[in-house]
């Protein structure tokens, strides 16, 4: 495995940090309601705003601190405010994402993803079984046939012994490859040591975005591919520099967001000198309506690559509660004053 490098990506110059008057200037909160239910959530929360560059969003999940949603803040204002890296493609080749649905659902989900040759399956549920998993992704694989291919996600949900005993029962419906099936590094090492002989690849998201070093993963040799999401990561310019410097194979997802925070997505994925696995950002087709008229959701497989602007109705009609508005108006101007403290 390549070992990571440590000479810093030229491309990455900060720029000084907009006043938080103008961010809160164009400020709009919306919540979009879910098609099916996901991370435990039925509505997705986000705030978006405007800079020179064009519109952005801030999305970090509510339950998450004020520290670890600043980089989120340094992403959405990095994508405002400042000229992107060069794109490299037009479009980007995207998944489908299967939620711990029950198995008479999974075709209704897949149905929404138009073209998709690959899917995203969620595994290791809480109050689910490994049952309930091997018969959700041999549901997928009934579905898309035997040409697509089927990746799962545990979201750390495994420990070591529980993900070498599921990926083994669930390697028999030929996998692209498993992500995150343990919390931490070590035991992602385990892992990929232990079904080293199913040549089934691991995958790090958690180990890379939630991490103080992301970089840890590839010295570690612990996992095969890094999934990289824009926001978490602190933008954009950031990743494409971590990608650079862990030298393994990304594949960018998003991090539930509407369709401007997948517009950041996208250019991520445009700019990465190499793709070579369909990418996580169709995931506005979870959503029963978003910013954006039409959304950014897949076609024939593929999202095109382009800012987007949202729709004053749709601001409107999906806008926020006024207590929810003023929670997120609040925790932006918390994590714009630890951005201004750095």
């Amino acid at each position: 495995m390549p070992q990571p490098q440590t000479q810093p990506h030229p491309q990455l110059q900060p720029l000084p940090l907009p006043p938080l008057a103008d961010l809160l200037a164009t400020t709009r909160v919306v919540a979009l309601p879910m098609a099916t239910r996901f991370r435990g959530v039925d509505m997705r929360e986000a705030l978006l705003f405007e800079g020179p560059e064009g519109w952005t969003e801030f999305s970090p999940f509510p339950e998450y601190e004020d520290a670890e949603a600043t980089a989120w803040l340094a992403a959405a204002i990095d994508f405002a405010w400042s000229p992107q890296p060069a794109l490299l493609r037009d479009r980007i080749p995207v998944n489908a994402t299967v939620p711990a649905v029950a198995v008479d659902d999974v075709p209704g989900v897949l149905a929404r993803f138009d073209g998709c040759r690959t899917a995203k399956v969620k595994v290791a549920e809480r109050g689910q079984s490994l049952a309930d998993d091997v018969a959700r992704v041999a549901a997928v694989r009934d579905a898309l046939g035997p040409e697509g291919r089927i990746r799962v996600d545990a979201n750390a949900g495994w420990n070591v012994d529980e993900a070498e005993h599921a990926i083994r029962m669930l390697e028999p419906y030929d996998l692209e490859y498993v992500e995150q099936p343990c919390a931490t590094v070590p035991e992602l090492t385990e892992v990929r040591q232990r079904v080293r002989n199913l040549d089934v690849p691991i995958a790090a998201d958690e180990s890379v975005r939630k991490a103080s070093d992301p970089l840890a993963v590839a010295r570690a040799d612990a996992a095969d591919i890094l999934i990289v999401k824009a926001q978490p990561l602190g933008g954009v310019r950031r990743a494409v520099q971590l990608v650079a410097e862990a030298g393994l194979p990304a594949v960018v997802s998003s991090a539930l967001d509407t369709s401007v925070g997948l517009a950041m997505g996208t250019a991520l994925a445009a700019a990465l000198p190499a793709l070579d696995y369909d990418c996580g950002l169709g995931t506005s087709s979870l959503f029963r309506a978003d910013v954006a008229v039409p959304p950014l959701a897949p076609a024939a497989g593929m999202l095109p690559v382009g800012r987007v602007t949202p729709d004053a109705a749709q601001l409107g009609a999906l806008a926020a509660s006024p207590a929810r508005t003023a929670w997120w108006r609040d925790r932006l101007a918390r994590c714009h004053a630890l951005l201004a403290q750095a």
